[in-house]
């Protein structure tokens, strides 16, 4: 690492250097990947993740990475469906909740009190108080690897989006979805960090 001039410079197989690491702080904010799924045996769960993002448009991809083979990425496997909700102010205590580590049978929409919706095009529930839900079926399950290919016990779920739910409250007039009124919260730094959206801004791709 270095300490030289303005930038504090480090390589993060040899150590950050500072009280805590840095990178979810540097990489922030991230939506938050609150993921429902469903096992085989039709036992439901409900659980947030750092790690989210869509990748896709045409058609639409969303994905979420696990640290560690949990419940969502068996069920997933398992059933190849999910459904991304919506994270807005409103619930994040109840997001919260439901990032209890609990048994597997334990019904995390119970745990945090909100409403299983049923899903359209996938045998998974949403959640019904989310500003909007995205209904996935799942394309693959990468089990991710390090630069000398050793395989990392972090695993990255890719769904194309079959099924869109959008509140109507959170429908503008102009057919546009409001995100400030949605009011989505993000993952932002260390262990308890979040952020609420801000002052939104026009601001366009220039023209060739």
């Amino acid at each position: 690492m270095s300490h030289s001039g303005d930038v504090h410079f480090y390589d993060p197989a040899k150590g950050h250097g500072l009280s805590h690491d840095p990178f979810k702080a540097i990489v922030a904010p991230r939506v938050i990947g609150w993921i429902s799924s469903r096992d085989t045996e039709g036992r439901v769960n409900l659980a947030p993740y750092s790690f989210f993002g869509a990748f896709a448009t045409f058609p639409p991809i969303i994905g979420f990475c696990s640290e560690g083979y949990k419940d969502s990425i068996a069920n997933i496997e398992s059933t190849r469906e999910f459904v991304w909700n919506l994270t807005s102010k409103s619930l994040v205590e109840q997001m919260n909740r439901s990032s209890a580590p609990v048994a597997h049978d334990v019904d995390e929409f119970e745990l945090a009190g909100l409403t299983k919706a049923p899903g359209i095009n996938v045998n998974v529930p949403h959640v019904g108080e989310s500003p909007a839900s995205l209904e996935c079926k799942l394309l693959q399950v990468v089990r991710m690897h390090d630069l000398e290919g050793k395989p990392m016990n972090n695993w990255l779920a890719l769904g194309q989006v079959v099924g869109v739910h959008i509140r109507r409250e959170f429908l503008r007039e102009d057919g546009l979805f409001d995100t400030a009124k949605a009011h989505p919260v993000m993952r932002a730094g260390y262990l308890g960090d979040y952020a609420e959206i801000g002052a939104m801004f026009d601001l366009r791709r220039p023209k060739a």
